[in-house]
């Protein structure tokens, strides 16, 4: 067997009917049609093919790394999350709540500091930290707050 032993998928009579139903149905996502090949090749029951990793991953042209997420989404948790894109973890926090925003758009809108003609966002992520708005910020997220700020149509 390929990829890791604790991953050996074994298909039900009823789960190996629906990918197959699956791969020959017209309008279907690639990505979820190429999981439905992975685990209808990876299959380790009599009637399936039981291939290993790397042919698999010639043969359907995805990285075998690919092969090994299916099947471990698959013996972990079932058909229906194999099947499925996998969304990412994590959630991305916002750095500035809606009052610092509001203190970063005065200060960027105040005179530039003496010696300069205009605010960089270096020097605006900078005065942020000593007016004390926040404890530490990079000049990217300055950059994307006032992006978003600017491009209000309203």
């Amino acid at each position: 067997m390929g990829g890791n032993v604790k991953d050996i998928v074994r298909l039900s009579s009823a789960e190996r009917e629906a990918l197959e139903g699956l791969v020959n149905k017209g309008k279907v996502a690639a990505a979820k049609r190429t999981r439905a090949h992975i685990l209808l090749k990876a299959d380790a029951n009599a009637e399936g093919p039981a291939w290993t990793d790397e042919p698999m991953a010639e043969a359907l042209d995805v990285r075998v790394a690919t092969i090994h997420r299916t099947r471990h989404a698959y013996v972990t948790h079932g058909l229906a999350v194999a099947l499925e894109r996998q969304r990412p973890l994590g959630r991305q926090f916002r750095t500035l709540d809606g009052a610092q925003e509001a203190r970063l758009v005065a200060v960027a809108c105040s005179p530039p500091p003496e010696g300069h003609a205009r605010w960089t966002l270096r020097l605006l992520a900078d005065r942020l930290v000593t007016l004390e708005i926040v404890e530490a910020i990079g000049k990217e997220t300055v950059r994307r707050t006032l992006k978003k700020m600017t491009s209000s149509r309203g």
